[in-house]
């Protein structure tokens, strides 16, 4: 009976000891030391600051605060909206009225609510435990704010290259690909913008003045105000580089303006950005109190335009500038922009970057976004 006792004993003994070594058997403590390894290495990045940030190589929280269209670069360099936990309620707004939420409906599950009446709680933000932080890099009380509470803040500018949107889709990539360790991506990526931009100008730098159509970029509009896109801003690049002649480019950024000045430019052609609800029946109709557009040019002869949202809405930088610059293009110079056909460049875009298949009535709703997308 002893002896039974004694070999049960021994045999528990032994199951135990081997149950114990499978826990810490080479392959198991390798998958864990890989795993800690992943969670300490670190990598330096320069933000568009100029300053150098020491930021974790395994990046799984992301918040995305003051600029507005990372988002839909994010999730066009990552391939998904995997990992970005927070964004701006506008983005998130120009988001669920575009195809961003459609192609990556995960990013539907960020948070907004750090941002309230335009400020950002950072209470709030802290809560979401980032591990890193991307924000305008001109916002310098923002920068000062994540530094203070110890995250980690990486920024993108929107005033680089003296505003060319090519470029500055171009240095928003270059510094994901620093960030994710992807640069060779982040070039095949940068070089197609590039191609396009070389193509467009090749054609419009031969343009006399005279061949020129004079155009204004309504940035916001409304509540009674009227805002222009001047000089120094990404209106002037868009429309000197797809054939036209900036009427407001005697103003400099985002210009107030009234009608008066409208009546004396009065442009040929007239485009509305996605941060305004207003949309071009509205100017056909006469249908804005107090604000007469039926003596303008562009109005009669039914040249006013929205700006189409495709990823985001295509005025500034964005996932999608090397449409805008195509668009643009086309439709600014339509006669020698006529071998471009735009519904299948949009959609060969989406297939090629976006893995998605539009149909025509999804082109079209692109070209003919929401009021809701302006987010106001």
């Amino acid at each position: 009976m002893k002896l039974k006792k004694l070999l049960i004993v021994a045999t528990m003994a032994l199951f135990i000891l081997g149950v114990v070594g499978c826990s810490n058997s080479p392959a198991n403590s390798n998958n864990n030391n890989d795993q800690q390894e992943a969670r300490e290495k670190t990598r330096i990045v320069v933000d568009h600051t100029g300053t150098e940030i020491e930021i974790p190589e395994q990046i799984d929280r992301v918040v995305i605060s003051s600029i507005l269209p990372l988002p839909s670069v994010y999730c066009y360099f990552n391939g998904s909206a995997d990992g970005l936990i927070g964004i701006h309620p506008s983005s998130m707004a120009a988001a669920e009225n575009s195809y961003l939420t459609t192609v990556y409906p995960e990013i539907s599950e960020a948070d907004t609510s750090f941002v309230a009446n335009g400020e950002i709680n950072i209470e709030q933000l802290m809560a979401l435990k980032p591990d890193v932080v991307f924000y305008s890099a001109a916002n310098t009380d923002e920068r000062e704010m994540y530094d203070n509470a110890g995250i980690k803040a990486i920024g993108f500018s929107t005033t680089m290259a003296d505003f060319n949107c090519i470029e500055t889709f171009a240095g928003w990539i270059d510094l994901l690909g620093q960030i994710y360790g992807e640069s060779d991506k982040a070039n095949e990526m940068i070089n197609y913008g590039r191609n396009v931009e070389a193509s467009v100008l090749e054609k419009t730098r031969t343009l006399n003045d005279d061949e020129k159509p004079r155009v204004l970029i309504l940035f916001n509009y409304g509540n009674g105000t009227i805002t222009a896109s001047g000089s120094k801003f990404f209106g002037q690049y868009w429309i000197e580089s797809a054939g036209g002649i900036n009427v407001a480019s005697e103003l400099s950024g985002q210009a107030e303006i009234n009608m008066e000045q409208i009546y004396e430019w009065n442009p040929d052609m007239i485009f509305i950005t996605n941060f305004s609800a207003v949309l071009p029946e509205d100017l056909y109709n006469n249908a804005i109190d107090g604000h007469d557009w039926s003596q303008v040019k562009a109005v009669q002869d039914g040249q006013v335009y929205k700006f189409p949202l495709g990823m985001y809405r295509w005025f500034p930088p964005s996932s999608d500038t090397p449409l805008t610059l195509m668009w643009l293009a086309k439709t600014i110079q339509p006669e020698l922009f006529a071998d471009v056909a735009m519904n299948e460049e949009i959609k060969n875009y989406f297939w090629q970057y976006y893995n998605a298949k539009l149909t025509d009535e999804d082109v079209e709703t692109i070209y003919h976004p929401a009021r809701e997308a302006a987010g106001n």
